[in-house]
């Protein structure tokens, strides 16, 4: 099987449909065929049928989602094409340095690039999803671009780039789903919330430097289970520590 057949376009919140469209002749051209899409405004649609130009079949079988949490749940990794400058930065990768990575990844899992609405680009929540951030170097006084040129771009690189060798090793573990890494890091804000860590001014922006900590070190579902395994023995110790308080609770 093809490594490109591992790879899946995640557009979120799109709200022309003939960018869809788009965006599907430029995978095809590049014989990428898994188009996501989250919540977009207008789909099935006759504008994104007309700009597909021959492409139907990425349309007929793309994935419609409520949010991106669902698109990306199965993913190893999860990369977001975005130019915003963030507090608590993702990683950044510069096109062809993100081709390597997702094929890197793509022997052993989905990936997912993900591409938010024309106007405003992907959100904070949705970056919270994002391993790392791809970025299209593009001429300082006119940055924006067209969201099927983006795909266009990325779609090259890694259609330059998936005859290469494959990594010579296999990893003892399979790399984490993006779905395991949020029960993660649902469970570890459960646990702070426990421990009163998180009772400070700005919890949200705790989180994130967490978050941004794991997604750096990238954890395999060996690691996972391992870091949830510590949590799970800390609630223990709090309820235990909880009960010997108020033995008469």
């Amino acid at each position: 099987m093809n490594a490109l057949s591992h790879v899946r376009i995640v557009l979120v919140g799109t709200t022309h449909p003939g960018n869809i469209g788009a965006v599907a002749r430029a995978m095809l051209n590049m014989t990428l065929q898994r188009l996501y899409l989250v919540q977009p405004k207008f789909f099935p649609h006759e504008d994104a049928t007309a700009r597909a130009a021959g492409a139907d079949s990425l349309l007929t079988q793309a994935v419609v989602c409520d949010d991106l949490a669902a698109a990306v749940a199965d993913c190893t990794l999860v990369i977001g094409a975005s130019a915003r400058a963030r507090s608590i930065e993702l990683p950044p990768l510069d096109p062809p340095t993100c081709a390597e990575r997702v094929l890197d990844h793509a022997g052993r899992g989905d990936v997912a690039l993900v591409f938010g609405p024309e106007h405003s680009g992907l959100s904070n929540a949705d970056l919270d999803l994002c391993q790392q951030r791809v970025f299209i170097p593009s001429n300082p006084e006119f940055a924006s671009l067209n969201l099927a040129a983006a795909v266009q771009v990325l779609a090259y690189e890694l259609y330059r780039h998936v005859d290469r060798p494959a990594p010579a090793t296999e990893p003892a573990s399979p790399p984490a789903t993006r779905e395991q890494v949020e029960h993660l890091f649902t469970h570890l804000e459960q646990v702070l919330e426990q421990l009163r860590f998180l009772r400070m001014s700005n919890p949200e922006r705790g989180m994130r430097r967490l978050r941004a900590l794991v997604n750096r070190a990238a954890p395999d579902q060996n690691e996972v289970q391992i870091l949830r395994g510590i949590l799970s023995a800390t609630e223990h110790a709090l309820a235990a520590a909880e009960a010997k308080a108020n033995p008469d609770a």
